[in-house]
């Protein structure tokens, strides 16, 4: 599989609200109620935010394509704009998406190991990222590739509060 690495633009915004509402919907309509769903789905992919996202210099997004076609994306932020911890010593990978018919063939390995050359680029010394307590799939996945709990925080899928595990990996 030749897969390619795209750094979006603002120009994007349109293509990474339908990648960021159909992987999200994927991965989580089933263990919350519709109206919860897409709540979330209305505020956190709201047009005019994904642009202020895309055009904020401490925030990259970028576009992984495999064969030619869009199979996922990945957020990660410095410092300023990172949702929590706001540490210049490291990335937050705030978002790392791939749409269910690519995942199973290591592209969101390819991400992290991606997301890992952008944090030794800038000098950081750690990753970290929000993911939900009842994923066990993605924390099984990043706890494979070195990620470790460092805590948790609420996170919000409408009026739902839920509990993310705050995960870390060192470099």
């Amino acid at each position: 599989m030749n897969l390619m690495l795209r750094q979006c633009t603002p120009e994007d915004v349109y293509t990474l609200k339908d990648i960021s509402c159909e992987t999200f919907r994927d991965a989580f309509a089933d263990k919350n109620r519709p109206s919860e769903l897409q709540a979330h789905l209305d505020k956190a992919y709201d047009l005019k935010k994904l642009h202020q996202e895309l055009s904020n210099v401490h925030s990259q997004f970028y576009f992984l394509y495999a064969d030619g076609v869009l199979a996922g994306y990945l957020k990660c932020n410095e410092a300023p704009a990172q949702t929590e911890i706001h540490d210049d010593n490291s990335l937050e990978i705030e978002r790392i998406y791939i749409i269910q018919e690519f995942q199973g063939h290591g592209l969101g390995g390819f991400l992290i190991n991606k997301a890992i050359e952008m944090a030794q680029m800038g000098k950081k010394h750690y990753l970290w990222l929000g993911v939900w307590e009842k994923n066990q799939k993605a924390i099984s996945f990043y706890t494979k590739h070195g990620f470790y709990k460092i805590g948790s925080h609420p996170f919000f899928v409408g009026d739902d509060e839920q509990t993310d595990y705050i995960m870390r990996k060192d470099l």
